[in-house]
């Protein structure tokens, strides 16, 4: 299994400190989960059924007509490799690993690219996988460049998969209105944004009958009849969208200026999280976790992700451990 963020009951072991005395900034998750919708009990009672509302409801929140809920995003990123045959992957890179480890183990050649290197290698690949905006860096590339390389794989056949896992927070960049096109794949998280990453809900869209084929590679009922009401609930809530948003930029605001402060101004971020290459990644996350605050730690390049703190105790905790930590250094 591939090391992932939200690992706070292996540091609870590990340091020793009890789970509530954590300050868990590992994940690009909004700190704020939106309020859990009454659930009846026939959704605990019966087996789900996909004409209860949700899929309208995920289609006019992504603008689209089409979407196949999963379970996660991650489902699909483990299921879509096997709707190929086996050929060469383009994965723009540092990016959320497990895109390059699904096609490796699905038995495809995968080739990790930079930007400026996709121009290049774009006709001798098959699929290229972008994570938009990028996770750990923040790197968002624009929907003109992304359709262009589209147009150019979708001519021979290939695929262009976007991964678009913390696009909620800048929506005017998707290009998810255009991916009723063939060859053209767009994933979306549920739990970043709305904060409920527990209940394990993500959408791919895509042209029908693609996502035909991947449904019926899931198989039948992979998500559960009150994450179904849930999920609903939640995206037809546009008044919550927008505060999501405005409290969510505020914070990434506010956290990338402690990091200046600091003395380690951001190398990169979105509005969920920031990032900073720095060889003292290393040294800073053993720093923080002893003091129970939980970072996320990236070793190439050697860097950290840093979630949002959710309250103005958390922003001033860890603003003194950064005071803590340059009094500490020789």
């Amino acid at each position: 299994m591939l090391e992932h963020g939200g690992r706070l009951q292996r540091a609870v072991q590990h340091y020793g400190i009890a789970r509530e005395h954590w300050l868990d900034l590992s994940s690009g998750i909004a700190p704020w989960p939106y309020a859990i919708p009454e659930i009846p009990l026939q959704a605990w009672a019966r087996l789900p059924e996909t004409d209860d509302g949700l899929e309208q409801a995920a289609a006019a929140y992504y603008g689209v007509t089409h979407v196949l809920p999963v379970a996660g995003s991650q489902a699909a990123i483990q299921a879509l490799p096997h709707l190929r045959a086996r050929g060469t992957v383009g994965v723009l890179s540092p990016c959320y690993a497990e895109h390059a480890e699904g096609w490796r183990r699905a038995g495809h050649q995968v080739i990790e690219l930079h930007s400026e290197q996709v121009d290049d290698h774009l006709d001798s690949l098959d699929v290229l996988v972008v994570v938009n905006p990028n996770n750990p860096t923040g790197c968002l590339h624009h929907a003109a460049q992304l359709l262009g390389w589209h147009q150019r794989l979708a001519r021979r056949g290939g695929w262009l998969l976007v991964d678009e896992a913390f696009m909620d927070n800048s929506p005017q960049h998707s290009i998810g209105a255009h991916a009723d096109q063939s060859g053209l794949i767009v994933l979306r998280s549920f739990g970043k944004f709305f904060g409920l990453a527990g209940v394990r809900l993500g959408f791919v869209l895509a042209e029908p009958t693609l996502l035909q084929r991947l449904a019926e590679l899931l198989g039948p009922w992979t998500i559960s009849g009150p994450t179904r009401r849930l999920g609903q609930a939640c995206l037809l809530d546009t008044a919550a969208h927008q505060q999501q948003i405005a409290r969510c930029a505020a914070a990434s605001q506010r956290l990338a200026g402690m990091l200046i402060r600091a003395g380690f101004a951001p190398s990169g971020g979105c509005d969920l999280f920031q990032y900073r290459v720095t060889e003292q990644a290393e040294q800073l996350h053993e720093f923080m976790a002893q003091r129970g605050i939980l970072l996320r730690l990236f070793a190439q390049p050697a860097s950290l992700r840093f979630g949002l703190p959710a309250t103005d105790a958390d922003f001033q905790r860890l603003e003194q451990a950064f005071n803590d930590y340059r009094k500490d250094r020789p």
